[in-house]
């Protein structure tokens, strides 16, 4: 499990292998970066870090012995009235809940890893999966959305931080 969680870790805040970690996509990006939609039909970067919250949240409430269920705060969450405050929240909300999520994994036991979820396989849902699977479809499903970012980031004409 810590390989795992170390895998996790790298996508948040590392040097993971595919390239750009979510912290270094998210240096220098402005509130008015953030709110932008500078691809046709897709989320913007404050979206994707409010989505990313949300079910960052809703796998830590699992993890803890929460039936599975959609975020508290909704699947995408509404991005706020743009401010370099409201931003700067944002990233600090994702930071925490990446930060709780660590805490609550790091205490499951092997058999904690390997209990099932008794809900049928919804791949939407995250659900129909064991503990484990649980925290891998986390970091599965924030690598594609950090690749979001860092694409939404190039259509912005800001690729310096990206590697």
């Amino acid at each position: 499990m810590a390989s795992v969680l170390k895998q996790l870790n790298e996508t948040q805040a590392g040097d993971p292998w595919y390239g750009s970690s979510r912290m270094r996509l998210l240096a220098g990006i402005s509130a008015q970066d953030a709110a932008a939609h500078p691809i046709a039909n897709g989320h913007s970067i404050w979206e994707l870090v409010l989505h990313m919250t949300a079910w960052t949240r809703e796998t830590t409430r699992r993890l803890g012995g929460a039936k599975a269920a959609p975020p508290a705060e909704g699947d995408w969450p509404p991005v706020p009235a743009p401010s370099e405050e409201a931003w700067k929240k944002s990233q600090a909300d994702l930071a925490q809940a990446h930060a709780e999520l660590l805490a609550v994994a790091g205490k499951q036991s092997p058999g904690d890893l390997t209990e099932w979820e008794f809900a049928d396989r919804d791949p939407a849902l995250g659900t129909g999966v064991d503990r484990a699977g649980l925290i891998v479809g986390l970091a599965q499903h924030d690598a594609y959305h950090i690749g979001q970012i860092a694409a939404v980031r190039q259509a912005l004409g800001k690729t310096a931080a990206i590697s």
